[in-house]
């Protein structure tokens, strides 16, 4: 075993102030705690994301993570029931004098019983045809469905896809997946935030991995068809978005780019009319999240504020010829621009300065 190095933590009166709190000694981080008139001390760095745990809450005899609520035994370091084996550094510690000494070399190992999600898989473009996916952000009641003209333009985009240019499709209803909205765990710290994002690696419930798979690991053309409502995308698409945050913050905190070579093309119908205005923010959300785009990114209809007949709208929509064409002719040039960037290189990183300069300095890894 390691020689004891034994580390004055400080005056046992000022420790004892405080039931739970994060000490950092050297690159060390430690989570002491106070319980029942003793001291324990723990790992500050958890399993999961590196999280200080020294800043979070007890409850019990547990110590809970503040970044993601993964919780570790104050005492032993071991996970909650049913993930014991999921367990961080214990550290002796003892008291002499007032003062509260620790020995730095830790008495337990760190053990991760927690397996990488298969998200989390090198992104890898395999060999094939050209992959598009569409995802339909039109909110309606499942049990009685009603027409959607933004989602009728992005059916005919894909089954030409398929039919003529011979590509592998899949359509992606963001009404029929159960997803949780963001809950900001990047507001915590931007470490926070995981690829994949940590309500799908915590909740097997959470069908957003879809559209995680299709954007970062199948996908080649990505077609986003979206109604208005009161001038800007859907409720349903924002939802999405807040949730896609975890891959662009992959750029901002580990200089990773996780979607490379890829285009974005978007079909956007609405009674009002602000067609150019919700393309420019999706185009904007898209373009930092890496994707390219083809000339003429975007299809749009609106008949205009006034236009309050919907039913001749939808009617409108599903009868017209030049729409549909122009649909087809919106996913033949995404595809095209594919095709010219499929086998380029890619940059591995980017230049920060002029967009995201300011670098961020904390946890990246998990020491002790």
């Amino acid at each position: 075993m390691p020689a004891p190095n034994w580390h004055d933590l400080g005056s046992v009166d000022e420790l004892s102030a405080h039931t739970l709190q994060q000490v950092v000694v050297g690159r060390t981080r430690l989570a002491v705690s106070y319980v029942n008139g003793s001291f324990s001390v723990i790992s500050g760095a958890c399993n999961h994301a590196g999280g200080p745990l020294g800043e979070g809450r007890l409850d019990g005899d547990y110590i809970v993570c503040p970044w993601h609520n993964y919780k570790f035994h104050h005492a032993t370091g071991e996970g909650e029931p049913g993930y014991e084996d999921d367990q961080v550094p214990r550290f002796d510690s003892r008291v002499e004098n007032g003062r509260l000494l620790v020995n730095l070399e830790a008495a337990t190992a760190r053990q991760v019983q927690h397996h990488p999600h298969p998200l989390a898989r090198k992104v890898e473009r395999g060999t094939g045809p050209i992959r598009v996916a569409g995802i339909s952000t039109t909110a309606m009641d499942e049990a009685n469905p009603r027409p959607s003209t933004s989602e009728r333009l992005l059916q005919a985009a894909l089954d030409h896809a398929g039919s003529t240019c011979e590509c592998e499709t899949r359509m992606i209803r963001l009404n029929a997946l159960k997803f949780r909205a963001c809950e900001g765990y990047y507001s915590k710290s931007a470490h926070a935030c995981t690829w994949p994002c940590t309500i799908t690696q915590m909740d097997p419930g959470d069908e957003l991995d879809q559209v995680y798979d299709a954007l970062v690991h199948w996908a080649d053309v990505v077609l986003v068809a979206t109604p208005i409502r009161w001038g800007s995308a859907s409720g349903l698409y924002y939802k999405m978005a807040e949730r896609l945050n975890c891959v662009q913050n992959q750029i901002t905190i580990r200089n990773r780019i996780l979607i490379q070579n890829r285009v974005a093309a978007f079909i956007v119908t609405g009674g009002q009319d602000n067609v150019q205005g919700v393309v420019g923010q999706l185009m904007t959300f898209f373009g930092e999240l890496g994707f390219h785009f083809p000339q003429f990114a975007f299809i749009g209809h609106s008949r205009g504020w006034s236009a309050e007949d919907m039913e001749n709208n939808v009617k409108e929509v599903f009868a017209s010829k030049d729409l549909v064409e122009g649909a087809q002719a919106l996913a033949d040039r995404a595809i095209k621009l594919a095709s010219t960037l499929l086998g380029q290189p890619a940059p591995e990183h980017i230049a920060r300065g002029g967009r995201k300069a300011h670098k961020l300095v904390g946890v990246v890894g998990r020491e002790a």
